[in-house]
């Protein structure tokens, strides 16, 4: 059988439990997918097991598909050795052929025939011995790590030995240029930088790929965050496959670091530098130290990064499954770095889990030893996917980062200039241009002080990136190999040290006109904190990202010079004035995430994107796919039912409240007293029929703090209380788990003994802390409120950039144009996140109100999931929505207990 064709599903799927009938579809659905080499868009809410049935559905396929490649291998070289059987055997019968033909001698016959066995059977011969001498060099490497690094290394250190000597000469000399250098500083200055131009010229061939393992057959399972992704790994544990898989769990150094005086660092940027640092010290010769001298601060190296000890904890990692916590506790007791080890088992592992952030990001995949040629990707958890790409492409620099990254790597510059060949200065003198031009964009001037510098006339202006350049008149500067430069030289990382080892002290005695004006400006940019960190709540993880952003400007720059190098066409730069100019900002919008998502699927066999929540499932099929050269025909949507039986949902459309006044949320007429009054009068009416848990959803914080506030003047919050106890959702990520808690005791107690209360009632906000990954299971979400369609601010120049961007490069649908389809996507997925944190399981039950005669559309009940929108009822009057209501739970307090 042809392993790339479509072939049937199993009848059967290896299962922990007899599966659900939507699971066994899902499965199905899933193994054709992967069989036919497609891309499928897969929904299964929460609750029915998309986990399981993701593990099982996509390792059956790779059983069968390895099977398959065997089967086809062995029936090859069988073939092969009979036909050349037959051949000998016709070979001794033709001898007697009688003599005097006219056509070709049977010997060339023969022998054309015999060579075209031999040469099937040779080229599978070759195959085979490929892979051993592969296996043999990987051993070999294994066992002698010197061997991959050998050359490269050679170069590096004579390199680093030349640089050295010369420092040196430079520092004992007498009247030598430039002041002596502290000990360790050496390791603070550019080394001789080459172009790829010159580089190429005398480059000897890079034998490393002959000693890389070949990748087998695999799928790539990425979610959101660590927490999922193990998660994952415990339901496979679990799963029939959980013996038998090799799996590697990848994740950033953060969170599998081992060495606690790095892990100390705590934040990504300092960790990743220190051990990026580490490692290299690892590499040098031992013997640069004298004998005897202790190793300098600088030159520390990880006493887990062993290559011995890594080759055995990947061994372990492929032999049993773990998650990262249960790798990084066996990395500590072998002590070996699980984030290097896990990395060297990628090639031989058959199911690698990473967060998607580290797959979708070109260079970080590069980096990790990832490699997706003709593999599976599946990626859960999606419904944010576009999102999260345009995200990661886009960026923000601030006026402040902008002066303090000029004013240190001028300090940089004049320490070192007598030290740093041509070609670093050179580049040095293009980065500092481009600093005084971005900030000139800003309408600022780089030798004053930011924080003083009035910004004339606030606003957005909105330029292309070609227009941005000639507005910036940087546009004679090649930013490719500026963007070169800063990777290979790794600048930013010097300039971080630099900054680190003389923070507050006066690096270089001005001597210029205004040098006291100058040296007062450089203290101050030293210690300056980019505008707008440190949010208002104080939060300790804000303030420890701000200090790397402050104290490494240059490295989010990079971003932003990176970012200038896409297309014309696929993105956007706002230069935002507002206050002064250390406020003001430039930020990159990515406008097509598509042509970042190309390669994943160019490369894929087959890629998955699941979720609990797809719809609308248009923005991933236009943005995302289409938009990067998929054909329509290799896109499969598939969306399967809940398991809890219809009778356990009662999704309702609210088009009047009480006093028969039209729901209509818009933004002209939510602010109105009798509409804000009636939200009151409807969660008044339903705090007497629902019990346990009500959680209420509002469009934005400003507008829920603008109905709180009318409900108490008016007495209607009171009267609210009076029946449940109310919560609001916090503003600290911190104080959500200690809010959740309370809401759940109040609940709990509430239900065990006799009183006023019925249970609580928690305002949230959609988008908020609460409207995603929130389990309002059971008696904790009876019944959710939607208060309005939380539309996008429509007259963010962003979204209006979008939406014009959309309009031009993608078609109507049914006559709506594109823009306007985004954003009431946007809005209805909001929704569908918010609104699908209720029923969580098959014995779950609940009430879904959506508050606004807008939801009636076919356009928007379209959009809402499948299983929802099935039972989806619309009330035209409060009296009929209020019956049914109440009926609803009457039924289930005497047919249904919560599991």
């Amino acid at each position: 059988m042809d392993v790339g064709g479509a072939g049937a599903a199993p009848l059967t799927f290896p299962f922990p439990f007899p599966p659900y009938p939507i699971q066994e579809q899902f499965m199905t659905e899933l193994y054709r997918v992967l069989e036919a080499g497609k891309v499928g868009i897969f929904e299964s809410p929460t609750g029915t097991g998309k986990s399981l049935s993701l593990i099982c559905g996509s390792l059956s396929w790779l059983r069968d598909f390895e099977e398959k490649r065997r089967q086809e291998e062995e029936a090859l070289v069988l073939a092969a050795e009979a036909t050349e059987e037959n051949e000998v055997k016709k070979t001794n019968g033709s001898t007697s052929a009688a003599n005097g033909s006219t056509t070709e001698p049977d010997w060339v016959t023969q022998f054309l025939q015999k060579k075209e066995v031999t040469d099937l059977k040779n080229k599978i011969k070759e195959d085979q011995l490929r892979r051993k001498k592969r296996e043999e060099k990987l051993e070999q490497m294994r066992h002698n790590v010197q061997l991959k690094f050998a050359a490269k290394r050679k170069r590096e250190e004579d390199d680093e030995t030349i640089r050295l000597l010369r420092l040196s000469q430079q520092i004992l000399s007498p009247g030598g240029d430039g002041p002596a250098l502290e000990q360790g500083e050496e390791e603070l200055v550019l080394a001789e930088y080459e172009s790829d131009e010159e580089t190429k010229k005398g480059l000897e061939p890079d034998d490393e790929e002959d000693f890389e393992e070949e990748h087998v057959t695999k799928i790539y399972y990425c979610s959101r965050t660590h927490s999922q992704l193990s998660q994952f790994v415990h339901e496979l544990q679990k799963s029939p496959f959980g013996k038998e898989t090799r799996l590697v769990s990848l994740g950033s150094r953060q969170n599998m670091c081992v060495n606690e005086d790095v892990r100390r660092l705590g934040t990504v940027q300092l960790i990743n530098d220190r051990c990026t640092e580490m490692q290299k010290n690892k590499h040098d010769k031992k013997s640069e130290e004298p004998e005897g001298k202790k190793r300098r601060a600088g030159r520390l190296t990880c006493p887990f990064y062993t290559y011995d000890q890594m080759q055995f904890l990947r061994e372990e990692i492929l032999v049993e499954v773990k998650d990262i916590e249960q790798l990084v506790s066996q990395a500590r007791e072998v002590k070996a770095c699980p984030y290097y080890a896990s990395r060297y088992a990628i090639p031989a592992a058959q199911l690698v889990v990473l967060p998607y952030q580290m797959l979708l990001h070109d260079s970080t995949r590069r980096a990790s030893g990832i490699k997706l040629k003709d593999q599976i990707v599946i990626v859960d958890e999606a419904h944010n996917l576009i999102d999260t790409i345009t995200g990661m492409y886009s960026c923000q620099v601030t006026g402040a980062q902008l002066c303090q990254a000029h004013s240190q790597l001028t300090q940089y510059a004049e320490r070192y200039r007598s030290r740093l060949k041509a070609k670093n200065l050179m580049y040095i003198k293009q980065l500092l241009f481009l600093l005084e031009r971005f900030v000139g964009a800003l309408g600022g001037n780089i030798k004053q002080n930011p924080n003083y510098q009035k910004v004339s006339q606030p606003g957005t202006t909105l330029r292309s990136i070609n227009d941005f350049l000639f507005y910036s008149q940087v546009d004679n500067i090649n930013l490719f190999k500026v963007q070169r430069y800063c990777m290979k030289s790794m600048i930013s990382r010097k300039l971080f040290g630099f900054t680190e080892k003389f923070r507050g002290a006066a690096v270089i005695n001005p001597v210029k006109e205004g040098a006291k004006a100058a040296a007062g400006l450089q203290q101050y940019l030293q210690n300056l904190r980019s505008p707008g960190e440190g949010a208002a709540d104080g939060s300790q993880e804000v303030s420890e990202a701000d200090a790397v952003r402050s104290a490494s400007p240059l490295m989010q720059i990079e971003g932003f010079l990176s970012a200038l190098t896409n297309a014309n066409q696929d993105g956007r730069v706002l230069v935002q004035l507002q206050g002064s100019l250390a406020q003001s900002s430039l930020k990159f919008l990515m406008l097509n995430p598509a042509v970042h998502f190309t390669q994943v699927l160019k490369d894929c066999r087959s890629v998955i994107i699941a979720g609990g929540t797809m719809q609308p499932v248009s923005d991933f099929k236009q943005q995302l796919l289409v938009a990067a050269g998929l054909e329509v025909d290799r896109i499969v949507e598939f969306s399967c039912g809940h398991v809890i039986p219809p009778e356990n949902i009662l999704p309702i459309v609210l088009c009047c409240g009480p006093t028969n006044q039209q729901l209509e949320f818009t933004y002209e007429k939510r602010g109105l007293p009798e509409m804000m009054d009636e939200t009151g009068r409807i969660l008044a009416n339903l705090c007497n029929v629902v019990p346990g848990g009500l959680v209420c959803f509002f469009s934005s914080y400003e507008y829920e703090r603008q109905i709180l506030e009318r409900w108490k003047k008016s007495g209607l919050l009171r009267r609210l209380a009076a029946k449940k106890k109310i919560f609001q959702e916090p503003k600290k990520a911190s104080q959500v788990e200690q809010v959740l808690s309370e809401y759940s005791r109040c609940i709990k107690l509430s239900g065990q003994s006799p009183g006023p209360l019925t249970g609580a009632l928690l305002f949230s906000v959609v988008g908020g802390k609460m409207s995603e990954g929130i389990n309002f299971s059971d008696d904790l979400g009876r019944c959710v409120v939607m208060v309005g369609m939380p539309y996008p601010n429509i007259r963010s120049p962003e979204l209006q950039e979008k939406m014009s961007y959309l309009d031009h490069t993608l078609p109507k649908t049914n006559g709506v144009s594109a823009g306007k389809v985004l954003v009431e996507n946007l809005c209805m997925k909001a929704v569908n996140q918010s609104i699908g944190r209720a029923i969580r399981h098959r014995g779950d039950y609940a009430s879904i109100l959506l508050l606004d005669h807008r939801y009636a559309r076919p356009s928007v009940l379209g959009k809402l999931p499948q299983w929802i929108r099935s039972s989806t009822e619309v009330k035209q009057s409060f009296g009929a929505a209020y019956a049914s209501i109440r009926k609803f739970f009457q039924m289930k307090k005497t047919s249904v207990s919560p599991s």
